[in-house]
């Protein structure tokens, strides 16, 4: 597919009110502001998703992100329905994300480790979540590990993205189990979940950048090739 025209000079704008927003959402976190979370969160992914556009970013890297501004938007009301949905939404983004790094090859032992880390995770926090959130949790957090494992097979940015996806996630989890929380619990997911999405599209434009002058498959072996 031949790559669609870029908007060079918004690109730093969206950038910058990506960061700043960011920043305006961890502080009020911080300073027990809640109305500044309300009112930033809901911009954050929107936001990025526009500046991966304007970089001529693959499309599916656009869904994964608006994908992700649903979740957000979902997760917001305290409803064991929105939850779901909100999982749900986030659940496409992650399979938009697998899409992306198609037959790209990431490391075995890797994903030896990650696949050990959700077991254990897994066997220890079962007991205590919801039994009605259990089975949708499950598969979820099966999902979200692959994808934070095949996500290294783009490089480093976007390793580091999808192993911060899932400590995010996992932080979530243990308010879901009802375990002992973290001082600025919100804080630190947030924390995560922004730097997480943030690399995870810093790592797919850097690759789709240095297989410009690749052929038209993209890269050898099928990533990133929408």
């Amino acid at each position: 597919m031949s790559p669609r025209p870029r908007a060079p000079r918004l690109v730093r704008p969206l950038l910058v009110a990506f960061l700043a927003v960011a920043v305006v959402d961890l502080a009020g976190l911080l300073a027990g502001v809640h109305a500044a979370h309300l009112a930033a969160k809901p911009l954050l992914l929107p936001l990025l998703a526009a500046y991966a556009a304007a970089r001529g970013g693959p499309r599916l890297l656009v869904a994964a992100l608006l994908c992700g501004w649903g979740g957000d938007v979902l997760l917001m009301p305290d409803a064991d329905a929105a939850f779901l949905a909100g999982m749900g939404s986030f659940a496409v983004g992650h399979v938009c994300y697998l899409w992306i790094f198609g037959r790209a090859r990431a490391s075995v032992p890797a994903g030896l480790g990650y696949g050990a880390a959700l077991a254990v995770l897994l066997v220890l926090m079962w007991p205590d979540l919801p039994g009605g959130l259990r089975a949708p949790l499950a598969c979820y957090s099966l999902l979200l590990t692959t994808m934070a494992w095949r996500a290294g097979a783009l490089g480093r940015y976007a390793a580091a993205g999808g192993a911060l996806f899932l400590l995010s996630d996992a932080l979530i989890a243990t308010g879901i189990a009802e375990w002992p929380l973290l001082p600025a619990h919100d804080f630190w997911v947030m924390l995560t979940y922004a730097a997480a999405q943030f690399l995870l599209t810093a790592g797919v434009l850097a690759r789709r950048d240095d297989s410009s002058g690749a052929d038209a498959s993209g890269y050898p072996e099928g990533g990133v090739r929408v």
